[in-house]
């Protein structure tokens, strides 16, 4: 195309066409290929496509993922604000309701303003003691010799420490137990439904009506727990406490018991499935790699000596620090990120009609080689400065833009605490050869992560033993 600007003309080139991958199929679109294997459909785009690549979730609705770093970038980023959360999380939305995580706009903005409180560094700060004591009283219950399903045992570490930084007491243990299995199924149930078509959400199928059930039930523990403490006019100094004094900027009203129950349902997902499978992975990693173990038990015995650690050693341990970003890059937990445009938007070259679902994958992002050189590899020292910045939009661990985590420094703060204290304690062995293999559901986790207990010679004592 050829424009007059004066008396120049000027050449508008047109963007190139965005491909459509492969393989869909009437009424279904690509859900076969993202049921058989989610992670491999979506990483082999990155090596077949170009920046931006169409796939079907829902049939006539456009779905294009966005692979160039720069581009998911400005989506996260310039775009954010006027973007909504699409299609995964309206499908968390079925659980979480009008959460931080599920809300786009202006609430999503009052909401983010309401809950900044709870995640202040002096609060995080106060919670590193309740963090240890979780995990020294978890591996007490570990017996030398045992084989550990060391995932279920980081859910239950995961639980505890929500247990007692949350809720602080509002739910007694039976209650909490019932709440993790409730919600195992019910983020299964989430990442199902994002892959198929919405109408499979409506047949009767004893999948859906466990879902359905599983979901009620949580709201109903959690909306039990807040009418409870509501009742008793406890500060117990959680989390929970903290938000049944929150009021709402524009009315000043208190948040309702909807609204607290939504913001804690968010907490207790993040804070179980996504921090249990980082836990997995980085003491997976660590047991194939002693050289790093023992690097990290190094720096552990300089910083600390024979003492805890505490909320102020946590910067001081760079090494473990470089050890839980690559993890991070690794092992992501997050497969399928959306947006959606609700006007008119340009992505780079190509404009696109209110309506498009924008979704692109921290997992196969942080595995590109063009952007991570041998990105299979483990290795933490990739890390240190060196003379090729990587672009921006490289790693994401925690998004980026308006909508990043707000919780990323209470998970950092929780997952090198817990590291911190295992690791001196036992090492965990893995069978000679041994590898895990990830699977995704709403999150990326390992599959089968089984390993063997040894206690660590000349680990130093209790706090208080």
């Amino acid at each position: 195309m050829i424009e007059s600007k004066g008396h120049a003309l000027v050449t508008l080139v047109a963007p190139p066409p965005i491909p459509r991958a492969a393989g869909s199929l009437p009424f279904l679109g690509h859900a076969v290929q993202l049921l058989r294997d989610n992670l491999g459909f979506i990483a082999a785009l990155r090596t077949t496509y170009g920046p931006l690549v169409e796939i079907t979730l829902q049939p006539g609705t456009r779905t294009l993922v966005v692979q160039d770093p720069g581009l998911v970038r400005t989506m996260l980023t310039d775009l954010g604000p006027g973007l909504d959360k699409g299609r995964f999380f309206e499908k968390m939305g079925q659980l979480l309701g009008d959460s931080v995580v599920t809300a786009a706009g202006q609430t999503h903005v009052r909401r983010r303003r309401q809950l900044q409180p709870a995640f202040a560094r002096e609060r995080i700060a106060g919670y590193v003691d309740t963090m240890r004591g979780e995990a020294e009283a978890a591996v007490d219950g570990w017996a030398p010799g045992a084989v550990l399903d060391v995932r279920e045992a980081m859910v239950g570490l995961s639980l505890d420490m929500l247990a007692k930084t949350v809720f602080a007491g509002s739910l007694d243990d039976t209650a909490f137990r019932r709440l993790r299995a409730d919600l195992s199924v019910v983020m299964n149930g989430v990442g199902a439904r994002v892959m198929l078509p919405d109408w499979v959400e409506r047949l009767p199928l004893p999948a859906n009506r466990r879902f359905t059930a599983a979901r009620d039930a949580v709201r109903a523990t959690v909306e039990g727990a807040v009418t409870r403490l509501q009742a008793s006019g406890h500060d117990t100094g959680d989390m929970l406490s903290l938000l049944l004094r929150t009021t709402d900027e524009e009315t000043g009203r208190p948040l309702s018991e909807h609204e607290i129950s939504s913001e804690i349902l968010t907490l207790a997902v993040a804070g179980t499935e996504t921090t249990a499978s980082v836990l997995s992975w980085v003491l997976y990693e660590l047991a194939r790699h002693p050289e790093a173990e023992s690097r990290v038990l190094a720096e552990l015995g300089d910083v600390l000596g024979d003492r805890p650690v505490t909320f102020g050693d946590l910067g001081r341990l760079p090494y473990l620090g470089r050890v839980l970003d690559e993890t991070l890059r690794l092992h992501h937990t997050g497969w399928l990120v959306t947006r959606r445009t609700v006007t008119e938007t340009r992505l780079g070259p190509w404009t696109l009609p209110a309506g498009t679902e924008l979704a692109y994958c921290q997992h196969a992002l942080h595995r590109d080689p063009l952007l991570f050189p041998d990105p299979l590899a483990f290795d933490p020292d990739r890390w240190l400065d060196d003379s090729r910045p990587r672009p921006s939009g490289a790693f994401l661990p925690f998004g980026a833009g308006k909508h990043k985590c707000i919780g990323d420094r209470f998970a950092l703060t929780e997952l090198l605490t817990a590291v911190a204290t295992i690791v001196r304690r036992v090492r965990l062995e893995l069978p000679a050869g041994r590898t895990v293999r990830p699977v995704a559901a709403a999150t990326v986790r390992p599959r089968t992560l089984l390993m063997t207990v040894r206690p660590r010679t000349g680990a130093p004592p209790r706090r208080g033993a």
